[in-house]
């Protein structure tokens, strides 16, 4: 399985309070999860009227496809042209199958009592 994940700050110019940066924030959260199918929400500067930090994550099983994927949200947010993004931290990473049979709880599922 293969993991990306994103940190994208964001700065909205035109916001003079946070309930206008929330309404932005809404249409560019809204709008990213619906093309993509992805999970999105606001992680950081909740207090601040002008930033804003969103995170989005993705799973696959090609490492390609999620590259290109998380490329692909990071161009369609800054397509939507309603906030500028100041920095983008992204991360792909692979989870391996080498549990051999072991949940993650530490139980094995044909484990005897």
């Amino acid at each position: 399985m293969v993991v990306g994940t994103g940190i994208i700050d964001l700065f909205v110019e035109s916001s003079r309070s946070l309930k206008e940066k929330r309404t932005v924030l809404r249409r560019i959260l809204g709008r990213t999860k619906n093309t993509f199918n992805i999970s999105i929400a606001e992680v950081g500067e909740l207090d601040d009227w002008k930033r804003c930090q969103i995170g989005f994550s993705m799973v696959g099983n090609e490492r390609g496809f999620i590259n290109s994927k998380v490329d692909k949200v990071v161009n369609f947010i800054e397509g939507l042209h309603l906030a500028d993004i100041v920095n983008v931290d992204i991360e792909i990473y692979n989870i391996s199958d080498s549990r051999n049979g072991h949940r993650l709880d530490g139980f094995n599922e044909f484990q005897e009592s």
